[in-house]
């Protein structure tokens, strides 16, 4: 089984990178973050392929989906825990093949000052609380998408980011690690340990030409899932074609 998830920064700008990608690549399922539109306005190119979709959409902002050979169990259009009047897309959960799977897009707590990171926070607890219970049922699960978080200084390029960032404060990393604490594997560091593996880079000041980029992308996985982990890497060449993403594909593969 393969599993990818991606933030495509416009599913309707990268069309065509997406088709491509899928093409090459042939995942069992994809999940994409920041596809920037709402449901009736999502590329019908997706469908004509033959992929079915589901789709959590807000115009021009936010959104998550996913695409899949066959039609998809929908679970959750909503992270639970937050406000009912929420508006902000950022949450898609799924059944696929055994396997609870949640798509979603983090806020990323830098805009609006402390009223942003606040929400940030909130969101990130709410993550927290969802991910006990789904752990308390026994239900393999993955927990996956753009997280904005580096967990640790390894994952952004030196100088990329202050120690007031968002993506790397003390609260946001302790609750990134309390899901770890909990019982769910970082896909990628279970695979590489080790070093950088980056899965942003910045449009500016070169950022992709000199390799300053961030780990922001995670798949978190379950015990059950984890002993069937087989490999968990970025697509790094996703990055280098024309009008790409800033975010490349994480690819999962499972026996």
């Amino acid at each position: 089984m393969k599993i990818a998830t991606w933030n495509v920064n416009g599913s309707r700008a990268r069309e065509q990178n997406i088709v491509r990608w899928l093409e090459a690549n042939a995942p069992d399922l994809l999940l994409m973050q920041e596809i920037k539109c709402e449901a009736a306005s999502f590329p019908a190119v997706f469908a004509e392929l033959g992929w079915h979709s589901a789709i959590v959409g807000q115009k021009g902002f936010n959104g998550v989906a996913a695409l899949a050979r066959a039609p998809l169990d929908v679970r959750l259009t909503a992270l639970p825990g937050l406000p009912e009047d929420d508006a902000q897309a950022r949450y898609l959960e799924v059944a696929f093949e055994g396997v609870r799977v949640g798509n979603l897009y983090l806020p990323n707590g830098n805009s609006n000052g402390d009223v942003g990171y606040q929400y940030k926070l909130r969101w990130m607890q709410a993550l927290v609380a969802h991910a006990d219970a789904l752990l308390a049922g026994d239900v393999p699960l993955i927990l996956a998408g753009d997280y904005n978080v580096c967990p640790e200084d390894v994952d952004f390029a030196p100088g990329v980011l202050g120690p007031d960032d968002a993506l790397v404060r003390p609260e946001t990393r302790a609750l990134y690690r309390t899901m770890i604490w909990a019982g769910l594997t970082d896909a990628v560091r279970a695979m590489h340990p080790d070093g950088p593996c980056y899965t942003f880079w910045d449009y500016q000041a070169g950022c992709w030409q000199r390799d300053r980029g961030l780990r922001i992308d995670h798949a978190l996985l379950s015990p059950t899932l984890a002993e069937r982990l087989v490999s968990a890497a970025p697509d790094r060449a996703a990055r280098g074609e024309a009008t790409p993403s800033d975010h490349v594909p994480l690819v999962l593969t499972f026996d």
